[in-house]
C-alpha cells in the first residue's frame, strides 16, 4: 500500500471503470472489441477521466501497451517503439497498444511517421484528446479509427466509486478502515 490512493484506485480492468457504460457496456462495441482481443484504433474525447478508459483493460497477456508522452516523445522514441512492436507481432501473433494522452499536441509529422504501422496492423493506436480530434488530428488516421466520446459521471458513478474506494481491501481504503477498527478494540 506504498502507491498514492489515486494510483492504486485506478481501473485495471473495464469492469473496474466508472461510468461510460455508453462505450464500455456489455453489449457495446469497444466492450465486445476489447474482450475478443480485436481492438480497433480509437479516440476518446473529453474534457476529463479520458485516459483511464484507454488504459484500463491489460488483460491480455502478451500484448504490450506504450503509453507515449506528446511533449516528450521523440522520433527516436517513436522509432523505438515501432521495432519493439513489430518483434513483439513477429515473436507472439499480437499487436501492440500505443496509447496517446493530448494525441493533438502530437505534430504532423509525429502523427505521420504512425501510419504506415496503423495501416499494416504493428500498432492500435489509442489516442485522447481534449480537443476535436476532427481539426486537430491526422485525416488518414482518423479515417483508420473511431472516436468515442466520454461523458460526465452520474451522481451513481461517482456514489459507486467513493463507495469502493472505502471498502477495496488492497486498493482503496478498506484495509486502513479495517486496522483502524481492530486497534481501536485493544
Amino acid at each position: 500500500m506504498s502507491a498514492p490512493l489515486a494510483s492504486r484506485m485506478r481501473p485495471t480492468t473495464l469492469e473496474e471503470v466508472v461510468g461510460q457504460e455508453h462505450i464500455i457496456g456489455k453489449d457495446k462495441l469497444l466492450y465486445r472489441a476489447i474482450k475478443a482481443d480485436k481492438l480497433i484504433c480509437y479516440f476518446l474525447r473529453s474534457s476529463r477521466n479520458r485516459n483511464h478508459v484507454g488504459e484500463s483493460d491489460r488483460q491480455h497477456d502478451k500484448r504490450k501497451i506504450y503509453p507515449a508522452e506528446c511533449d516528450h516523445s521523440r522520433k527516436k522514441d517513436m522509432e523505438e517503439v515501432v521495432k519493439e512492436a513489430q518483434q513483439h507481432l513477429g515473436m507472439y501473433g499480437k499487436k501492440t497498444i500505443l496509447f496517446v494522452d493530448e494525441i493533438h499536441r502530437f505534430n504532423k509529422g509525429q502523427q505521420d511517421y504512425l501510419l504506415p504501422f496503423v495501416e499494416d496492423g504493428t500498432l492500435v493506436l489509442i489516442g485522447a484528446t481534449t480537443e476535436n480530434p476532427y481539426f486537430e488530428v491526422n485525416g488518414a488516421l482518423l479515417s483508420r479509427s473511431i472516436i468515442f466520446e466520454l461523458k460526465s459521471l452520474e451522481k451513481k458513478d461517482i456514489r459507486n466509486f467513493w463507495t469502493g474506494l472505502l471498502q477495496i481491501r488492497f486498493k482503496g481504503l478498506g484495509s486502513y478502515s479495517r486496522c483502524k477498527k481492530d486497534s481501536s478494540a485493544h
